[in-house]
């Protein structure tokens, strides 16, 4: 007699479901390490800090998966080749949230994962995209996506640059606080330790130059 598959059981289905297609997007974006899974990791530890409840952090974790699937939908060559885009790209490539969002809701996630891949893009400021939310209109865990996503992304190499240092990529993140991310995310962001996820894939960091002297600086002025 065959055994009905449990509510535990379907919900591992689609995880794995959803990670294998996080990683053919990572394939498509030229990643040579996981990147989605990275972001799902990294985006639950900083949600458990801000005491996110369960389902929320759930769906958190399928957009991380899937935040970028629109791209792969989307099949475009300019998204693989080295160099800058041009304008006409770049306005194309800014759909791929909104076909990310139908995507994921083809791919059976719930619709609070499937508004996660939608705004996953958005600024603190206005000035993200698709629908130039601002501040709070953001929902909490399209922040942390937002924060997570530019960090892993920042910290692997891309066809067009090398990686940056975990120093540098925060420093970007303190620079760009108030203007395309939450302040707060920002800040409960860099108080995270100890999670291998965190750490950049940039060949060489000097971790001993006046220059990382003084970021460290900023980052502990900027958690006071």
């Amino acid at each position: 007699m065959s055994v009905a598959p449990t509510t535990n059981d379907n919900e591992q289905v689609a995880s794995d479901a959803f990670q294998q297609l996080g990683s053919a997007t990572d394939e498509l974006e030229g990643y040579k390490n996981p990147h989605a899974l990275r972001i799902a990791r990294i985006a639950d530890e900083v949600a458990k800090r801000f005491q996110l409840a369960a389902q929320d952090r759930r769906s958190l974790r399928v957009a991380a998966l899937l935040h970028d699937l629109g791209e792969a939908a989307m099949e475009r060559e300019y998204i693989q080749r080295s160099g800058t885009l041009s304008d006409d790209e770049r306005l194309d490539l800014a759909r791929h949230p909104v076909i990310g969002e139908q995507e994921s809701a083809r791919a059976g996630t719930d619709r609070a994962a499937s508004l996660l891949v939608r705004w996953h893009h958005e600024w603190w400021n206005g000035a993200g995209y698709p629908d130039c939310l601002r501040g709070e209109e953001i929902p909490l865990a399209a922040r942390i996506l937002r924060v997570v996503d530019s960090y892993a992304a920042l910290t692997d190499a891309r066809p067009f640059r090398e990686a940056l240092s975990e120093v540098e990529a925060r420093r970007h993140l303190i620079e760009w606080a108030g203007i395309e991310f939450d302040p707060h995310v920002v800040r409960i962001f860099l108080s995270l330790g100890g999670i291998p996820e965190l750490n950049s894939f940039a060949q060489t960091q000097d971790l001993f130059s006046t220059e990382v002297k003084g970021d460290w600086d900023l980052f502990s002025s900027f958690m006071k």
